[in-house]
């Protein structure tokens, strides 16, 4: 679980392309980073390192521009050579790879086959007919994979028993009143959900079967939930060292609205009910040290949402929170094998690297030299490390560290095609901000940047407001550097980069003091004195496009041009309609229909500055958006249309905060650019 409710996570996959070129060409001037390389950029997910370290498996996503769908399969990769075999063909919805403790087999979800012997047996009585993702199971010694789950209503997560004899998984309960929905009879009592909801949600819950298959037992039952309908991913279940018991996380329905709340149970294999663990709210992701009965989790510092993410670790009782030292967000985190430190991911300034956290002391930061790391990693027995990284640029590949100590060996290649192109250098930037806060962002210079020569200039806004910009590789700044723009991206306070004061300090002040620390970074970059700041443009999606028209109402002078994507323009209509209601009344300290705090969520509301608005805007965004609801957008499009700013208005026909697909993907970005050039060049 996580505040990250707006963060813009534009994922772009594709195929390896042949580097060969016609002979007449190899003299010519490389070329630039094009909308069309989109579809050749091959995404890496769920590095699994094999016990021993001596192999990765990881899932290797292609998008198909004919089908405008992801083709996935599982790649194995061995450490010491670097060579790479298929493990699987023609699987969707692959994920969650896990191997048992032994390594002889691996374990993953993906979208069952639905053969014709198994729809009348297995399908889904609450009116999905689609296959749903199933745990399957592969010998390493070789054959295809088989499949051990049948939950009607799929597979979130899974894990495998100490001993590799069991499975655990979490799938959803039957829809209530099944039968009589079919009938019509199907209203339902609104709660925590969304404006878009159709039905009343059932929660999820834990079930056990034999890692061979077979019939599987229920454990848990209950009006509460072990996942929400808004997660990307569900927290596994963590078995005890013993087998005896398995924790996992408790949310208090199935809505995300209340999720806040969550607490870590365990119950027993046995059968009986659940008991608490971790009673502390919003703990989630608990997990067992590979020895004894120690146990880490995941947790805002001090319970304060507007903190970042800490990690507890400890046993029944004496939790503690290791990283306080730190005192800034952890994105992610593992067990090393000795089960005396962690392993940590988070984000220090620009960059995205990894601290090795003792139980007992301050943690140490591991040289990556240059590497990008992400939260996509795993931890071997012999302390080997796997993770996807990229670099300024180059985009993610997979990497392995022999130890804490060792340099990051890369061991695909499969974006190599990147390194043939012209790119704009992308560097760090800080400044000093207001209120005294030191702050920092990243710059991406123009392809064929020319000193004494000035360029317009496109800001890039990241969402969240809790996630950041690095200098790890991006395509739409790359995309805007090969048009010509000098491209800014300002991390402000709400961001994860710069420790919990930092993060904290938006607390009541969603827009004015983000504004100020983006216009304090504006003016460090235009003292570089590369800057025509009569072409400068603002731009963001999701937080990023709140700030966007935030800065277009409150500094309307500045720009020339603004794209707005997936833009929260109104807090109370957000709070009021999109799925994480509780999220926003931490921002504020309170409800926005209560006196106390009626005026703050309106003054902090871009639309009360709309008639101020003079750059001509881009508006986009998905209609079936629950996470930020794309009325916001229709909001501020007639707000501008109706003072005569020059205004357009973009909506894609998907169920998600930001086009999952290539297609669209493209032609988000082909109008964010073609905008720009209208107006600024």
């Amino acid at each position: 679980m996580t505040m990250l409710r707006y963060l813009f996570l534009a994922a772009t996959v594709t195929f390896v392309v042949s580097l060969s070129a016609p002979v007449h060409a190899r003299s010519a001037k490389p070329a630039q980073f094009q909308l069309g390389d989109l579809r050749k950029l091959v995404r890496l997910g769920e590095p699994r390192i094999s016990p021993d370290g001596k192999r990765v498996a990881l899932v290797v996503s292609t998008p198909n521009w004919k089908t405008d769908k992801d083709e996935q399969h599982i790649e194995l990769v061995d450490v010491a050579t670097g060579k790479a075999r298929s493990l699987t063909w023609h699987r969707r919805q692959i994920g969650s790879l896990r191997w048992s403790h032994d390594g002889a087999r691996l374990a993953f979800l993906a979208q069952s086959q639905a053969m014709p012997s198994e729809s009348g047996k297995a399908g889904d009585k609450s009116g999905d007919a689609d296959p749903k993702r199933q745990v399957f199971v592969m010998s390493m010694r070789g054959g295809d994979a088989r499949r051990v789950t049948d939950a009607k209503r799929g597979v979130t997560s899974f894990s495998w028993s100490p001993n590799d004899r069991r499975i655990a998984y979490l799938t959803r309960d039957a829809p209530v009143h099944a039968k009589a929905i079919k009938h019509h009879d199907d209203a339902f009592e609104v709660t925590d959900g969304n404006f878009q909801l159709r039905k009343a949600l059932a929660p999820t819950h834990l079930w056990v079967v034999a890692s061979d298959g077979g019939k599987a037992k229920r454990l848990t039952h209950g009006s509460y939930s072990l996942s929400t309908d808004q997660q990307d991913v569900t927290p596994e279940p963590a078995w005890s060292n013993d087998g005896k018991t398995i924790a996992f996380t408790r949310f208090p329905g199935p809505y995300w609205g209340p999720s806040y709340k969550s607490v870590v149970d365990e119950v027993s294999v046995d059968g009986g009910p659940p008991h608490k663990l971790v009673p502390a709210e919003g703990a989630a992701d608990m997990r067992y040290a590979p020895h004894g009965d120690r146990y880490a989790f995941m947790r805002p510092r001090g319970g304060d949402q507007n903190n970042g993410f800490a990690v507890y670790a400890g046993s029944r009782g004496t939790t503690s929170d290791v990283t306080a030292d730190l005192a800034r967000n952890i994105n992610a985190y593992a067990w090393m094998s000795r089960g005396k430190d962690l392993l940590l991911e988070g984000d220090k300034g620009t960059h995205a690297v990894f601290w090795l956290q003792p139980l007992h002391g301050p943690a140490q930061q591991l040289d990556l030299h240059g590497v990008q790391a992400s939260a996509a990693f795993s931890v071997a027995n012999d302390g080997s490390i796997a993770f996807v990284g990229s670099t300024a640029s180059h985009p993610g590949e997979l990497y392995v560290m022999r130890s804490s100590r060792a340099k990051p060996q890369q061991l695909t290649h499969v974006n190599a095609f990147v390194d043939h192109l012209r790119l704009g250098r992308t560097t760090s930037i800080e400044w000093n901000g207001p209120d005294g806060f030191h702050e920092d962002g990243v710059l991406t210079y123009p392809v064929d940047f020319q000193k004494g020569h000035t360029y317009p200039l496109v800001l890039v806004i990241h969402g969240g407001p809790e996630g950041a910009s690095g200098i790890g590789f991006s395509s739409l700044p790359q995309l805007l550097a090969a048009s010509g723009f000098l491209v800014f991206q300002p991390n402000y306070r709400g961001s994860i980069n710069l420790g919990d004061a930092y993060q904290h300090a938006i607390y009541r002040d969603t827009g004015k003091g983000p504004g100020e620390d983006v216009m304090a970074g504006l003016n460090a970059v235009k003292k570089l004195g590369i800057v025509d700041g009569d072409r400068i443009g603002v731009s963001g999606w999701s937080y990023g496009g709140y700030m966007t028209t935030w800065l277009s109402g409150h500094y309307p002078s500045a720009w020339k041009a603004a794209v707005a994507g997936a833009s929260l323009t109104d807090w109370v209509m957000d709070y009021t309609i999109s799925y994480y209601q509780t999220g926003d009344l931490y921002f504020f300290g309170g409800s926005p229909w209560t006196a106390k705090y009626h005026d703050i969520w309106r003054k902090q509301s871009p639309i009360a500055a709309a008639s101020r608005v003079k750059a001509p805007t881009l508006i986009m965004g998905d209609v079936g958006d629950p996470n930020v609801p794309l009325v916001n957008s229709y909001e501020w499009y007639h707000a501008l249309r109706d003072h005569g700013v020059k205004v357009k208005f973009i909506a894609y026909p998907a169920d998600t905060h930001f086009p999952p697909d290539i297609v669209r993907q493209t032609d988000v970005y082909r109008r964010w650019i073609g905008w720009m050039k209208t107006y600024l060049k």
